[in-house]
């Protein structure tokens, strides 16, 4: 009986780490996607000119730095 609930109780608590990683996975990443995002939109057109970016793709490349294509 004892290791039935032992076994059981570790597969909760895998469950559990499980959850707690995918979350701070998405926060990390969406973090990533802010930082991105906010540095890109701070700079001039004409340095996002230099760089070979429209603004309207600065969402696109944050998305990308963040979650891959």
């Amino acid at each position: 009986m004892a290791y039935i609930i032992q076994h059981t109780s570790g597969r909760i608590a895998d469950g559990a780490h499980g959850w707690a990683a995918r979350i701070a996975d998405r926060w990390n990443r969406y973090r990533v996607y802010r930082r991105t995002y906010a540095e890109l939109s701070a700079l001039s057109s004409r340095e996002l000119t230099d760089l070979g970016i429209g603004r309207s793709t600065i969402s696109r490349l944050a998305h990308e730095a963040a979650y891959g294509k």
